[in-house]
């Protein structure tokens, strides 16, 4: 009797298992009207997170229309990252679209990674924010297009800054910043957030305020600028405003400032966008010191572009992705899935900005921003600065030391390099 009984769940069970397993595919195919098993496939490696959110948003009718299946692939930053070098070794590749970081560019076009998308008949549109361009060219030809407008921003705590005396537009320097932050240290809260948990986290999360310094990690020709009076006075300023809050993951840190424990960090439109009822909100970086000073571009792009792997063996349905992806209309209508285009049409839409407040704090930042240094190398430039800059700011090094030693080992690794 326990026997037949067993045999009897057992079969249940693989009976309602063939009927889910039945019901996802006939799914696919009521959604899409595409029969996965006679349909063309491509695959598409994207940046998990919001980012993949926005392109799976509007996907389902770009099958429709070509009658072809697209296999996303959701995968980490670094993950991601390594998947796309590791394939372009294959003559034949597995991914026919991906997402590609902008500060990889160099990188990938360095190592033959990309298709020429010139070449292929596509072309950025003027559209498309001017500044957010410039990493997608080589020699005039464009490998990339900007998909998703991240750049940082100054996320903070709205009660909090009320508190200090301070409304949004009043904040307009760092000075200000650091104003606000000690007052909410003085009653009891942490002021600045920052991120400590890896080297590139010390860096990215420091380039704004080096920026509105006028400094830069390297010149025109890529060579470290490290061991300069921008770079000295901007970590000095840092250490001092970090010395209000102190480290945490990214979660923590938004969590932090959403319940008013905290009064600000550096953040990205990619982690969280605000409504206008959230408790908190944030604005573009102005980069001036203090408000007499002069003004630099100081957000930081970390804007997640697409490109097609030279190694694709479904190349043309994969330009007509790409195509499909950066239509403006198809973007538009990712925003309420989190998509931020990197588009006029899409940032300064009365409808858009009236739903989404905080565009307008992305779109400044986005006309204003520049990209982290172009260079293959970017990787290890910046673990080692990172490594250096975690010693000074928890006193293991002092800061001319720890400037000096980074300057000379990012000088003999370029020149390794070469």
């Amino acid at each position: 009797m326990k026997v037949k009984r067993l045999f009897s769940v057992m079969l249940i069970v693989a009976l309602m298992t063939g009927v889910l397993s039945c019901g996802q595919k006939n799914m696919n195919k009521d959604v899409s009207g595409v029969d996965p098993d006679t349909a063309p496939h491509i695959t598409v490696a994207l940046r998990s997170g919001v980012y993949s959110d926005a392109i799976k948003s509007c996907i389902v009718k770009f099958e429709t229309n070509n009658q072809v299946i697209c296999d996303v692939l959701e995968l980490g930053e670094d993950e991601l990252h390594s998947a796309i070098l590791d394939d372009s070794e294959n003559a034949e590749g597995q991914y026919d679209l991906c997402m590609v970081d902008g500060s990889w560019m160099a990188e990938m076009t360095g190592r033959d990674v990309l298709l020429n998308l010139s070449e292929e008949g596509y072309e950025l549109d003027d559209d498309i924010i001017k500044a957010t361009k410039a990493i997608c060219y080589k020699d005039g030809n464009v490998y990339l297009a900007p998909y998703y407008g991240n750049v940082t921003v100054l996320l903070f705590n709205k009660k909090v800054i009320d508190q200090a005396g301070f409304s949004p537009e009043q904040i307009t320097s760092l000075e200000d910043i650091k104003k606000i932050c000690t007052a909410a240290k003085n009653k009891g809260n942490l002021g600045f957030m920052y991120r400590g948990d890896s080297p590139n986290n010390y860096v990215v999360d420091f380039l704004p305020i080096l920026r509105s310094y006028g400094g830069w990690v390297v010149d025109e020709n890529n060579n470290p600028t490290i061991n300069t009076k921008e770079f000295k006075n901007a970590l000095i300023f840092y250490m001092d405003l970090i010395d209000t809050g102190k480290a945490e993951s990214r979660d923590s840190l938004i969590m932090a400032i959403a319940n008013g424990a905290a009064a600000m960090a550096v953040g990205w439109p990619g982690w969280y966008t605000p409504t206008a009822r959230s408790s908190s909100d944030y604005i573009a970086i102005t980069g001036k010191v203090t408000n007499d000073s002069e003004e630099y571009n100081a957000n930081v792009y970390g804007i997640w572009t697409v490109g097609i792997p030279k190694n694709s063996t479904k190349k043309d349905l994969a330009i007509l992705l790409l195509k499909y992806l950066m239509d403006p209309e198809v973007q538009k209508g990712t925003i309420e899935y989190g998509g931020v285009p990197c588009r006029y049409s899409s940032l300064t839409d009365e409808e858009v900005i009236k739903e989404n407040p905080p565009f307008k704090a992305v779109f400044k930042a986005l006309e204003n921003g520049v990209y982290r240094p172009v260079m293959e190398e970017w990787p290890d430039f910046y673990t080692i600065l990172g490594n250096k800059m975690e010693l000074i700011i928890n006193g293991e090094k002092g800061i001319d030391e720890g400037l000096n030693e980074a300057q000379a080992e990012l000088e003999e690794m370029l020149n390794r390099k070469e």
